[in-house]
């Protein structure tokens, strides 16, 4: 099969940016409306351990990526889908990962409207960028990623 432009997801944009927007976003509400999130000291422990958990996973999914020699970046072709590793327990790790160290971030930035605007950037990643890949992905690799969507979690 030649690699065509058709054969990628569609997604609407990178995940990174689209998590990066909104954590801008939040950063920028924030200046100017400024919300404390958790009391004083609190908030470094508890951030500094959703971003590590974040970096592990991200860096375990990469791992298996590469294990598998398939693109990461979504706007490639896909010639593997990857089952071992985080994708055992989430169909999408990468993206939970980045979840855990945006929530880290804001956490430990001590922000509510970083927080908040997380739920946003997660339906843009839903509608935008998960159900495209899922729709790409069973439409290149059939019955045997319909039977990974009916056994694996979207997300935990």
């Amino acid at each position: 099969m030649s690699v065509n432009d058709k054969d990628i997801p569609g997604v609407i944009a990178p995940p990174p940016l689209i998590y990066l927007g909104f954590l801008l976003g939040g950063f920028l509400i924030d200046y100017f409306l400024p919300r404390a999130l958790l009391p004083n000291g609190l908030q470094y422990a508890l951030g500094a351990l959703l971003i590590a958990a974040g970096v592990i996973l991200f860096a375990l999914t990469i791992r298996e990526f590469r294990r598998a020699g398939t693109a990461l970046a979504p706007y490639k072709p896909s010639t593997a889908f990857v089952t071992s590793g985080p994708f055992r327990f989430s169909r999408n790790p990468l993206y939970l990962g980045t979840g855990f160290l945006y929530t880290g971030i804001a956490i430990a930035a001590d922000s509510v409207w970083v927080l908040a605007l997380l739920v946003p950037a997660l339906v843009i990643m839903h509608y935008g960028v998960i159900l495209r890949e899922e729709r790409y992905l069973e439409g290149k690799f059939g019955e045997d990623y319909r039977q990974y969507l009916a056994s694996v979690r979207r997300w935990l």
